[in-house]
């Protein structure tokens, strides 16, 4: 007779789970969220407020750049000024350097006059009656030419010269020689010539046209009323160059 005792069979009732299967379950899940929940935190806690030897080194480079980027601003603001005052500087400097030039320029006109009344009134000047000292000739817009002429005696000192100036100019046209008359330079007829009346010197201006093709090379002054004038012939000379003249 067998006295081993039957093996113990148990059944599951369907639709009712083993208790400690479901425990284990939840702790594994509860688990999990619990070391996510710590994770965030600490990683926000860690982004948010840097701590420790790195963020004292993050903050003090943002620090830096801070510093940097002002500093950056003031010296473009330093050199927008200095810039500013070169140009201001650079336009009163070319502006006094004109002036400076103008005043040269007044001076030695101002000598060229000195000079020029020693030489007609000095005790030692040479004594002429009357003649043209000189004349210049300017263009002008529209094609006309400014003539400056300067009459001068000094062998009658006090006595009063009286007359009217006239010139022709003689050059080349169309490849032959041609001399202008003073009617064709003031396109009319019988115009009377320039008046005069001084003692020692005076200075005549007017304008005349020269025909279109006309080269200029020579000038003929003439002066007085009639067979008792004087005539000089100049080479032309155009204001501020140099150029010889006869008589």
């Amino acid at each position: 007779m067998n006295n081993r005792t039957p093996p113990r069979v148990q059944i599951r009732l369907p639709g009712r789970p083993a208790a400690p299967v479901d425990r284990r379950r939840y702790l594994v899940v509860a688990g999990i969220w619990l070391l996510s929940l710590v994770l965030a935190t600490l990683g926000g806690c860690w982004f948010s407020a840097p701590r420790g030897e790195q963020g004292q080194r993050l903050q003090a480079a943002e620090k830096r750049a801070d510093t940097l980027q002002q500093q950056l601003t003031d010296l473009r603001q330093k050199q927008a000024t200095l810039e500013a005052s070169d140009r201001i500087s650079r336009a009163a400097n070319t502006e006094v350097q004109a002036t400076l030039s103008e005043r040269d320029e007044e001076i030695a006109s101002l000598r060229a006059d000195v000079a020029f009344y020693e030489r007609l009134v000095g005790s030692t000047s040479q004594r002429k009656g009357l003649n043209t000292h000189s004349i210049e000739f300017s263009p002008e817009t529209g094609g006309t030419w400014q003539y400056t002429a300067v009459l001068t005696q000094n062998l009658n000192r006090g006595a009063i010269s009286q007359g009217q100036m006239r010139f022709t100019v003689e050059g080349v046209k169309n490849g032959k020689l041609a001399t202008i008359s003073w009617d064709e330079l003031h396109q009319r007829s019988k115009v009377p010539g320039q008046d005069y009346s001084f003692r020692y010197f005076q200075q005549l201006t007017g304008s005349v046209i020269l025909p279109a093709g006309f080269t200029p090379q020579r000038v003929r002054v003439s002066l007085g009323t009639g067979a008792g004038g004087t005539a000089q012939v100049f080479d032309w000379k155009q204001a501020g160059a140099p150029a010889s003249n006869g008589e």
